[in-house]
């Protein structure tokens, strides 16, 4: 990993001492073993036995076996030379009904992998909730009833208990945008519900579980770093004409501000409440709920993917090019269209720009001052082949490459960033994608399990390699 890719000794050379260096997986997606050791079932489970909800047909049963390869995952993230991997816990395999009840070898398997990761001087990163709901607690009402985010903090703790004698950084929701307005609103994503009304109650019910986990993670170790994983876009207006600025405003709104506002102020944007009070009476907000999500955070976990460009004219109600025929994701917006901007595009139709992310890392930082930045996802997926032992995949080089540059631009300007998080470590099952959709920097093929390194994670490798070799000869 040394002179055949060009580039990376340069950019190496713009990240500071201490820099974590990481990739990402979440647990459905890549553990398989849904019914091994006593997990419970997850909404995630269910979903994809309905027809027609995942485009290829397929499940998570399988994945890529990651439950049953401990090793195999470490000695990845380690030949590729990284300092961290994050990951995150399935709360029904840790608490099958999503109560109290622990079943020890879920907890098992996550504390045999924090070992494995530390034994090989790699920091884990977890990742408490990554929209594997408990199916039990989706019986019960789901994120729209308020139970479920005291049942969050109770699992919280009890990862914690387990762990967090090793584990010192913690996220405790990724996404709460997709949990809610995919889950509940569009159907895009488990549990497949289109209740516009009751997705906004989902995503308060999201922030308020933030809230008491991070205040009960911080209450058992005020040493740990916790965090909160939200997608980020910076938002476009078409043109200049009123209601595409107003659709940018409403975009931005419930995409970006609905949720770093309540993380970081304690209260939701005014603006959007207003828009919002189409569907809901928010009854559901109690007194103290912003209080209690205004807690402590440390780091705040930017995942960056594209950019939108709206206007107020209708046109497509999604911008996620769903294959399954979902309804809109924005409650209260459903006159809002999203059109292209001309941009080249990843193989989920996602429009490219790098400096996107320069310009998100710079908002965060001038808007919400005081808090360090992480980027914990950042890829893209492309139609990657295996040829002769390799995978030559030059468009996912160039857009990690990319994207590391304008991070590189944002610490240039001041920005605190304190790590970069590939998205995905490996290929794996793609949400309503199945696997369909690569994002991997590790080729896997989903029919024998063996894992290749494609070119683009032999680059990002040699540049961390290059960037932790500087620093730690200064």
């Amino acid at each position: 990993m040394t002179t055949e890719f060009k580039g990376a000794a340069d950019l190496a050379a713009r990240f500071p001492a201490g820099f974590t260096w990481g990739a990402a997986t979440s647990s459905y997606q890549v553990e398989g073993a849904t019914g091994a050791d006593g997990r419970g079932k997850s909404i995630w489970d269910s979903f994809v036995n309905e027809p027609g909800r995942v485009v290829d047909g397929s499940n998570g049963d399988t994945a890529i076996d990651s439950y049953r390869n401990i090793a195999g995952d470490v000695a990845t993230v380690k030949a590729l030379g990284l300092n961290s991997y994050r990951f995150s816990l399935s709360w029904p395999r840790i608490c099958p009904d999503g109560d109290g009840r622990v079943n020890p070898a879920g907890l098992r398997y996550y504390s045999d992998l924090v070992d494995a990761l530390l034994a090989e001087g790699i920091t884990p990163w977890i990742t408490l909730y990554h929209w594997d709901l408990p199916q039990a607690l989706e019986d019960r009402g789901g994120w729209p009833v308020r139970d479920t985010a005291l049942r969050f903090a109770d699992f919280a703790l009890i990862a914690h208990t387990a762990l967090g004698d090793r584990v010192k950084h913690w996220i405790t929701v990724n996404e709460p945008w997709c949990a809610a307005f995919l889950g509940y609103a569009s159907g895009e994503h488990a549990p497949g519900r289109r209740e516009p009304a009751e997705s906004i109650a989902a995503a308060h019910h999201l922030m308020l579980a933030h809230g008491l986990a991070a205040r009960a993670i911080k209450a058992a170790d005020p040493e740990a770093t916790v965090s909160i994983g939200i997608n980020f876009y910076p938002v476009y207006a078409a043109t200049d004409a009123p209601g595409d600025l107003d659709a940018a405003r409403r975009v931005d709104g419930v995409q970006n501000r609905w949720f770093t506002d309540a993380a970081l102020r304690g209260a939701y944007p005014e603006d959007v409440v207003e828009d919002f009070k189409a569907l809901t009476d928010f009854e559901f907000i109690l007194d103290g709920d912003m209080e209690l999500i205004n807690a402590p955070v440390d780091v705040l976990s930017v995942n960056y993917y594209s950019r939108f460009t709206v206007t107020g004219n209708g046109g497509s109600a999604s911008a996620s090019a769903a294959p399954t025929g979902a309804g809109s994701a924005w409650p209260a917006n459903d006159h809002i269209g999203f059109v292209p901007a001309g941009l080249p595009v990843t193989d989920m139709g996602w429009e490219i720009e790098p400096s996107g992310l320069t310009d998100v890392l710079t908002r965060l930082h001038g808007s919400y001052p005081g808090v360090g930045l992480a980027v914990t996802e950042n890829g893209a997926a492309f139609p990657d082949k295996l040829d002769d032992g390799r995978v030559k995949d030059p468009e996912r080089l160039d857009y990690v490459e990319r994207h590391l540059a304008a991070c590189a631009d944002a610490l240039d300007s001041g920005v605190p960033l304190v790590g970069y998080f590939a998205w995905s470590l490996a290929d794996n099952f793609e949400w309503a994608w199945g696997y369909t959709k690569r994002f991997g920097l590790v080729y896997v093929d989903f029919e024998t399990g063996e894992r290749i390194v494609k070119d683009s994670g032999r680059w990002y490798g040699d540049l961390v390699r290059r960037a932790r070799t500087n620093r730690e000869a200064e």
